[in-house]
């Protein structure tokens, strides 16, 4: 937080300037130690630089770019300061040089770069913070930043293949949705009149074409728009529109959802729904195994001590019921414990996981297993992305086709007999 504040120097001159910290408290603290005499703190109002509809992003290339520079610069012995005022005129990306700005004028402050970093949540999440905290904590600052362009690098890597393997049949469902609802509004209409005409008012129908029927009067019905010229005298507004305000209804708890799995209590319901979705489980626990792996593996190999670095490890995976499971293990370890105990009682992580840690334990080379392990789960997910991009395809055109065939089944079949029944009167 920022505050103005006005105080009284040695000389008896009023100064005046901007502090960030995170209490009054503590600008009057800081004051004092400088042998000013605070006259007035206030809290400087907060500037969002970005809205709810045009968030500024970084790019995550312009990121793995910039923790490789910034460790290069700190390993070669550059001052902190320097090296991010150096790295401001060497991005690409504007939103990150306006970032470094603020940034290189925090720690100049006094600020530690973990605590500079997390005001810039849009950048530098959760666990790029947690790391960069244990890497300053720890003495291995540089190492730290390798490591975590290389995470990004996996990320961004696993995220394409998401991205990819899920556009063809989001694409699909897009496009077969609008074409159902297309076929309620403009062909089904038509078709019902063509029933009446054929069957007269009580023709009798089979179930599935019934349904087809029913849910296009109620669309129709359901519409905001009043009259459409290719459906005639057709009016589409007999009653109030339904549709309309249950897509606001909709619309509004899903954004309420998200705001809500944004804090505390939401993000860990919303952690342990994921780990009970039957695929989506398998890949959150493997990528969640992955970074236990290779940070706390990191940590370790850097000295830090096993409970800091369990702490750390928890707050990196990304995923809060884990990280639960990891701070009740760090307690039993408190407790004279090997992690490999508790880790191999766990809900989550497999057998393989608590076997390597004991082996670890056991020739002191935690350091040299875990990481093994985070190569496999690694390799496990781009396997599983790769599987599932090649059996979403035919899934879907199994249901696409058998969504075509149950709508002809539904209008062609009724037209036939119906047509019979006029035929032989």
């Amino acid at each position: 937080m920022k505050f103005n504040y006005k105080a009284i120097n040695d000389q008896g001159k009023t100064i005046g300037g901007v502090v960030e910290t995170d209490s009054k408290q503590a600008v009057l603290a800081l004051l004092k130690k400088q042998g000013y005499r605070p006259i007035l703190v206030n809290q400087e109002k907060r500037k969002l630089n970005a809205t709810i509809w045009s968030s500024k992003k970084v790019k995550l290339q312009d990121l793995v770019v910039f923790s490789r520079q910034l460790s290069t610069m700190v390993s070669a012995g550059v001052p902190l300061v320097r090296s991010l005022a150096a790295l401001q005129g060497d991005t690409e990306s504007p939103y990150l040089k306006e970032v470094l700005v603020g940034v290189t004028k925090d720690v100049e402050s006094g600020l530690s770069l973990a605590e500079a970093f997390s005001k810039y949540p849009t950048v530098f999440d959760e666990i790029f913070v947690s790391m960069v905290r244990a890497g300053e904590e720890g003495g291995i600052l540089d190492d730290i930043l390798k490591r975590l362009a290389h995470q990004i690098e996996l990320n961004a890597s696993l995220r394409k293949k998401i991205f990819s393997a899920m556009m063809y049949p989001t694409v699909i469902l897009i496009v077969t949705i609008i074409a159902f609802f297309g076929i309620m509004l403009f062909i089904m209409p038509k078709i019902s009149l063509l029933f009446v005409e054929l069957g007269g008012p009580n023709a009798k129908l089979p179930i599935y074409s019934r349904v087809l029927v029913d849910f296009s009067h109620y669309c129709v019905s359901s519409s905001i728009i009043k009259f459409i010229p290719l459906l005639g005298s057709v009016p589409l507004l007999k009653s109030t529109p339904n549709l309309i305000l249950i897509s606001v209804i909709i619309g509004i708890g899903l954004i309420i959802a998200y705001r809500y799995t944004k804090k505390p209590k939401g993000k860990l319901i919303y952690h342990g729904l994921l780990l009970k979705i039957p695929v989506v489980k398998i890949i959150v626990l493997k990528i969640a195994i992955a970074r236990f792996a290779r940070t706390f593996s990191s940590l370790m190999s850097s000295g830090v001590n096993v409970l800091d670095a369990l702490e750390v490890t928890g707050a990196a995976i990304g995923n809060k019921v884990i990280e639960n499971e990891l701070i009740a293990a760090a307690r039993e370890v408190q407790d004279g414990k090997q992690l490999s105990e508790p880790i191999s009682k766990s809900k989550h992580f497999p057998a393989i996981v608590s076997q390597m840690l004991m082996v670890g334990e056991e020739t002191g080379q935690i350091d040299t297993v875990l990481p093994k392990i985070a190569d496999f789960y690694e390799e496990e997910v781009s396997v599983l992305i790769d599987g599932l991009a090649s059996i979403i395809e035919p899934i879907m055109i199994v249901f696409l086709g058998a969504g075509v065939g149950l709508i002809a089944a539904s209008v062609m079949g009724p037209i036939a007999d119906l047509t019979k029944v006029v035929g032989n009167n």
